[in-house]
């Protein structure tokens, strides 16, 4: 398979180390990342100036732009012909109401656009108690995304994949099929000086029964189909 791999987190980032191992064993990976961090932007794009592209091997580049122009320019340049668009593995969760700013799930959402299946893999972790295990996330998200992969491709689709916190033995988690939870994020800031400083704690966000969110928080890998 001809498969397009991305993040959010910049080139140079371990998520998408793991990623790449992951997807040499499932056909012909060609990176396109951010040149650095580009977490939260959503689905900007570039239009109004120029983008400089770095070649850093035969199959890897970075983009001097969002996760959303990485897929625009891998397209634009080598063809729609991709069998699938991976992003990832986010270093954190992309949770419910967090696909709305991920730069993740944009890169994917960016692909479905251009009838390109994609899928988002994201590690949540719950910092700075725990450190994301990219070795176990590999083994965890391989036969999810050959699963997914499987299945028939739905035009303007994709899938969001979350995988739980490492507990404290090697057991793998259960795979649950779930919807979104739209549940707000809580609104809480720190005030100094005139300043706000967002202080919200990403675990004790609301969650709804059997929804997204509360199945990654309790240990299972929650997997969403989406719709552009």
């Amino acid at each position: 398979m001809k498969l397009l791999l991305t993040n959010d987190d910049g080139i140079e980032a371990p998520g998408l180390q793991a990623l790449l191992l992951l997807a040499e064993s499932l056909g012909e990976p060609l990176v396109i990342a951010p040149h650095g961090p580009a977490s939260g932007v959503s689905h900007a794009t570039t239009t109004e100036g120029p983008l400089r592209v770095n070649t850093v091997h035969p199959s890897r580049h970075s983009v001097e732009g969002t996760p959303a122009d990485c897929v625009r320019v891998a397209l634009h340049r080598h063809g729609t012909d991709f069998d699938f668009v991976l992003a990832g593995i986010n270093d954190g969760g992309n949770l419910g109401v967090d696909v709305y700013h991920s730069g993740t799930v944009a890169a994917v959402r960016e692909a479905a656009i251009h009838g390109v299946p994609g899928i988002a893999i994201s590690h949540y972790h719950n910092r700075p108690l725990k450190e994301a295990d990219w070795g176990r996330a590999v083994r965890w998200a391989k036969p999810i995304i050959e699963d997914l992969m499987a299945r028939p491709s739905v035009p303007g689709q994709f899938w969001n994949v979350n995988l739980p916190m490492p507990g404290d033995n090697d057991a793998v988690p259960d795979v649950v099929h779930c919807g979104l939870d739209t549940s707000p994020l809580v609104l809480s800031f720190r005030e100094e000086q005139d300043l706000l400083h967002y202080n919200g704690r990403y675990r004790q966000r609301p969650r709804q029964k059997d929804l997204d969110v509360d199945v990654c928080f309790g240990g299972k890998i929650a997997v969403s189909r989406m719709s552009v």
